[in-house]
């Protein structure tokens, strides 16, 4: 690759597409982007949009974002598709849907597959955030691949999280309210024109109550996608919570805990690769694996056995305190 900074510097889309690929297949090459884009952070607002399959994201996202292009802010999309079993590739619809923003010079749109990653977002989004943000992005729109409850890795991304639902909510609340239903801060009633919307709001309304959240109370938008309505007043809300955000020092919080997050998740990702390295060079370790397997030793003993060939003896044991302490 030519130097990065000029990568960087060019502001194109094509040289933003080559260096978002990089990132994704995790080639050699990223982790020097990676690198680049922790100096040259701007200050992206990282908008999530989240919800139940069904509920209208990607026809709200295209709406979002055509408001927002044509209001002159640099905008990128990242679109998290379900990925095909057969394939293993992304199944692109949302790309296909918004044929029409990629042909606009302030918008740029990414496609990511989860290849199997059960948090509602691909591993890699994070990592793609930050390039975008680097780039000179003003907003990124995040849209999840909608899978429910578990769908909580937008958290780790995002700045303001958008859930989008649709009427006759009912007796769902009660199961959503411990899950996904608490980490909104803004819920959207899409396809507002359907029977059963105004309670829907009643009922989100009682159940923000009961939540008992005193600093940001999450305001609650109708719209109908398909028709445009109601998208001014959710843009709105996504600055009201931007300027809360800014104006309490949540802002710079929320910043320092994904730097954190990233620095740990690096962490991870490094000691797995030694360990299966460790391993692999390692004839009596792989016979102790098979031991295992084969259920004449016990994996406690074992994983401690090759944690402490790479960490030495002062690991943490949760079975025991830490390694070679002595019992009380």
């Amino acid at each position: 690759m030519q130097k990065l900074s000029q990568f960087f510097d060019s502001k194109s889309a094509v040289a933003l597409g080559k260096l978002l690929k990089e990132v994704e297949n995790q080639t050699p090459a990223s982790i020097d982007i990676l690198k680049e884009s922790s100096f040259r952070k701007g200050n992206a607002h990282i908008v999530g949009i989240t919800g139940p399959p069904g509920a209208g994201k990607s026809t709200l996202v295209s709406k979002l974002a055509k408001k927002l292009a044509e209001e002159g802010v640099n905008l990128a999309i990242v679109c998290v598709d379900p990925t095909s079993p057969f394939t293993k590739g992304a199944l692109l619809g949302d790309r296909i849907r918004m044929q029409e923003l990629a042909k606009l010079p302030n918008v740029f749109i990414k496609s990511l597959a989860t290849r199997g990653n059960l948090g509602g977002l691909a591993s890699s989004t994070a990592d793609i955030a930050s390039v975008l943000d680097a780039y000179g992005m003003d907003i990124i729109l995040i849209e999840t691949v909608g899978v429910g409850q578990i769908e909580f890795d937008v958290l780790e991304v995002a700045d303001t999280v958008l859930l989008v639902n649709v009427p006759g909510l009912g007796d769902s609340l009660q199961t959503m309210k411990a899950g996904i239903m608490e980490i909104a801060d803004v819920f959207v009633i899409n396809q507002a024109d359907r029977p059963g919307a105004d309670q829907s709001v009643k009922d989100l309304n009682i159940m923000i109550r009961e939540s008992g959240k005193m600093d940001w109370r999450p305001p609650i938008r109708k719209t109908i996608a398909t028709q445009g309505e109601g998208i001014d007043d959710l843009i709105a809300e996504m600055i009201a919570h931007k300027d809360y955000l800014q104006s309490t020092g949540l802002w710079k919080k929320k910043r320092e805990a994904r730097n954190l997050a990233r620095l740990d998740s690096m962490i991870h990702e490094l000691l797995t690769r030694a360990v299966d390295e460790t391993i692999n060079r390692s004839d009596y370790l792989q016979q102790k694996i098979q031991d295992v397997k084969n259920g004449i030793n016990d994996p406690f003993t074992i994983s401690q056995e090759i944690v402490t060939s790479l960490v030495g003896d002062k690991t943490t044991n949760q079975y025991g305190g830490y390694h070679g302490a002595k019992n009380n």
